[in-house]
């Protein structure tokens, strides 16, 4: 893989928070390569078309983390639990999506010939690399910097005004990141197949057919959707930094690293309980992330909104195979 390959897959894995629905729900999804991977309750399916346009699909049982493990059905370690599953789900199906890119067909059946993947190994170094990439960007650098001000402008200088400028230069660096990477074409891409993603969990949750023609009716801005969820996060980080009674640089920064799962876990039962109150005072938490979602999402064609049918279809084919009931409430 060349340097370029290794920092556009970097793009990518750094997307998946952003792509993510992130919520233990009926249906939900995450935009991938040239595809998307739905959710069932008990069941998941990554859809992929290959640069040839044939449709490859990736599907396996799933069980709720909550289930398996109980712990994971109490607040706050819920959405760690949940979150945790989505992120590693994410991966895989952006890894499938990633090899499905590469193969163009000229394997075939050839037996000599095999087709070209990404192997375990790097996806591995891309995940640490784009870890230590967000820690640097979104804890270190906004720290800094939040620092170097206190000290050039003395009315900056409290815990509290240090905590508050560290938050809004993350959420300057963030907006600026992601407006960048919405230049990127494939990025780009990915953000049609995020928005055929909303519209077919729109379509399913509307109790009407599930086809493109009534898909496309629906809009791309979902309130479950992981952009909301981390806007979310860097406010209610705000507010945690700034009640932590520690001072000096390096136990700041040691602090931000170790609340990361207590803020997390807040912010996923905010959000969570917001999401369910749209219209309310508490569900204009989420209308910040609906409207950055005008650059996380884009119109897609009906050929993208028919592969995330297609990742539906086989998620709900394999739920039925397991005795699952699908109810909407």
């Amino acid at each position: 893989m060349t340097i370029g390959g290794f920092l556009r897959l970097s793009a990518h894995v750094q997307m998946l928070p952003i792509l993510e629905s992130g919520e233990e729900t009926l249906v939900g999804g995450q935009a991938v390569i040239e595809g998307v991977m739905m959710r069932a309750p008990h069941s998941y399916c990554v859809a992929v078309r290959k640069p040839n346009g044939e449709i490859v699909t990736e599907e396996q049982p799933l069980q709720k983390v909550s289930e398996k493990y109980p712990i994971f059905k109490y607040p706050i370690l819920r959405g760690l639990g949940t979150l945790g599953q989505a992120m590693t789900l994410g991966y895989k199906a952006l890894k499938f999506s990633a090899n499905a890119a590469l193969d163009d067909g000229t394997a075939g059946d050839s037996k000599d010939v095999k087709p070209v993947e990404i192997s375990s190994w790097m996806m591995t170094l891309n995940l640490v690399f784009s870890l230590g990439f967000f820690i640097f960007m979104y804890k270190l650098v906004p720290l800094y910097l939040a620092t170097l001000v206190g000290k050039s402008v003395p009315a900056l200088s409290s815990r509290f005004a240090t905590n508050m400028t560290d938050g809004v230069i993350r959420m300057a660096i963030f907006l600026t990141f992601l407006w960048a990477l919405s230049r990127m074409k494939d990025i780009r891409r990915v953000f049609e197949f995020h928005g055929a993603e909303h519209k077919v969990v729109f379509n399913f949750e509307s109790r009407q057919p599930v086809n493109v023609e009534n898909a496309q009716k629906f809009v791309t801005f979902h309130p479950r959707c992981g952009t909301s969820f981390l806007l979310v996060v860097m406010v209610i980080s705000m507010i945690v930094y700034a009640l932590v009674p520690v001072d000096g640089f390096a136990a700041k920064f040691a602090a931000r690293i170790i609340l990361l799962p207590v803020i997390t876990g807040l912010s996923y039962e905010l959000i969570r309980f917001a999401a369910k109150r749209q219209g309310t005072l508490m569900g204009l938490l989420t209308a910040p992330g609906l409207w950055l979602q005008r650059i996380t999402t884009k119109p897609p064609d009906d050929t993208a909104v028919g592969v995330a049918i297609h990742a539906l279809e086989g998620a709900m084919e394999l739920e039925g195979k397991q005795g699952g009931e699908l109810v909407i409430a």
